[in-house]
């Protein structure tokens, strides 16, 4: 069994994103013959929602280190609060003293405290193991930047930020022997930023879909408070971020809902829609209710902005009566977020850009309802297609979803595509792809 050493700083019971490619691969590694070694910090130590039904799908043989880190105190004077920082150097050794005793062919970076990643070009050079980084989201971007909420000192701590990471980006990718990437806008952007990366040496990897976790979560339900499923009304419902980039898809839905209601006042009488964990900020902040009074449909939706454990937004899936999807502006958001939707076996409306991979996704699997929308695009030409393939065919059909044209999205499928990397660069010394 070939062994990787897997650096995941967040791990369970935090409940944060970049941690689940991992999670949710860890029962099929084994099956493309690969033991994985986990490198994480002290959840105790971080910030964020804690789910503790996470650990419960952590299987109990899996290998993992637990790296020491500086006490915030020591360091919140002066701003130092980020525990992947504040690790750094207990992790560089304790991965040294991993890499000697387990020997491992690769070493696999997936986390979004991308100042870790430049611990794989020190372990190269001092270990001679190659490593793999995971782009969960831009390290190097200005597409936050134009978006900073907040106070001056949160917008000069981004920028900060940005210009550290235009020193750090370069150097721990110019030794990398691969790079995925859950977005091919990401790694577009990356093969324009840096003429010596060459286009084998990246792989587009969504996150693969969940089901062990609907698996469990159907024999295991957990309890949501955000909606009473058995009092009457018809719960539309979506669990994600929102941003000002969803704000045409949603003014489209909300402008064809008001018109509709308007005309059948009585056929919507018990619709309510809700919008949860939308604002990942420390303090959270409602955003899309704000457009719903806008466009006159205030009173039907209700927004919970606030982050919500893991396994309770999975809950709030299959207690709804329909699901819908907001997208983005931007052609390249990925299909990732959908694949819960579609596990869900909900009724579900989703409306995104044309070329975003999720019209793919849904349009193969035939999951769901999807309206498209090309950029420049008029929203009364969308409110009329969300009102005649939605609104007037109330209540909404479940779909048929065709789960073989599924397949190559489930987390078993993305495992098997991710470990055939790890296959491929076991004998590839990252030099030989330095210019």
């Amino acid at each position: 069994m070939k062994k990787v050493l897997i650096v995941t700083p967040n791990w369970p019971p935090i409940s944060c994103p970049d941690m689940h490619r991992v999670r949710m691969s860890l029962p099929f590694f084994g099956e493309f013959g690969w033991e994985p070694l986990i490198l994480k910090i002290n959840p105790e130590e971080q910030e964020g929602i804690k789910d503790t039904e996470l650990t419960k799908t952590v299987p109990a043989h899996i290998k993992t280190w637990q790296a020491g880190y500086i006490p915030k105190s020591w360091t919140s004077w002066f701003g130092l609060k980020n525990v992947g920082l504040r690790s750094f150097l207990h992790q560089g050794k304790l991965g040294s003293e991993i890499i000697k005793i387990e020997k491992p062919e690769v070493i696999f970076f997936s986390t979004t405290m991308f100042p870790v990643m430049l611990l794989g070009r020190y372990w190269h050079s001092k270990h001679g193991v190659p490593y793999i980084l995971d782009f969960q989201d831009p390290w190097l971007s200005d597409y936050q930047g134009n978006r900073v909420r907040g106070s001056l000192y949160q917008s000069w701590k981004y920028k900060i930020s940005q210009s550290i990471a235009s020193i750090l980006e370069p150097i721990t990718l110019r030794q990398a022997t691969h790079i995925v990437s859950v977005s091919p806008g990401y790694v577009d952007t990356l093969l324009k930023r840096y003429s010596w990366l060459k286009p084998e040496q990246l792989t587009v990897l969504p996150f693969g879909a969940p089901q062990t976790d609907f698996a469990y979560l159907k024999k295991c339900p957990v309890k949501q408070t955000h909606f009473n499923p058995g009092d009457g009304y018809q719960h539309w419902v979506y669990v994600g971020r929102g941003g000002s980039d969803m704000d045409f898809a949603l003014r489209a839905l909300f402008r064809a809902l008001a018109r509709e209601r308007q005309q059948s006042p009585q056929k919507f009488s018990n619709l309510m829609l809700h919008f949860i964990g939308t604002d990942y900020a420390p303090i959270a902040q409602a955003t899309i209710e704000p457009i719903a009074w806008e466009e006159g449909v205030g009173d039907m939706v209700r927004e919970h902005p606030a982050r919500i454990p893991y396994f309770e937004a999975l809950q709030c899936l299959l207690d709804a009566d329909a699901l819908i999807v907001p997208g983005s502006d931007e052609p390249a958001y990925t299909a990732s977020k959908i694949y819960p939707y579609i596990l869900a076996e909900k009724p579900l409306l989703a409306i995104f850009h044309q070329r975003s991979s999720v019209v793919s996704v849904l349009e193969s699997t035939k999951a769901g309802t999807v309206i498209t929308f090309e950029t420049g695009a008029e929203i009364s030409v969308i409110l009329e297609a969300i009102a005649e393939k939605w609104l007037n065919t109330l209540p909404p059909a479940t779909p048929i979803t065709d789960w073989v044209a599924f397949t190559p999205y489930t987390a078993r499928e993305m495992t098997r595509r991710l470990c055939e990397i790890f296959d491929s660069k076991i004998h590839v010394r990252s030099a030989d792809f330095s210019p």
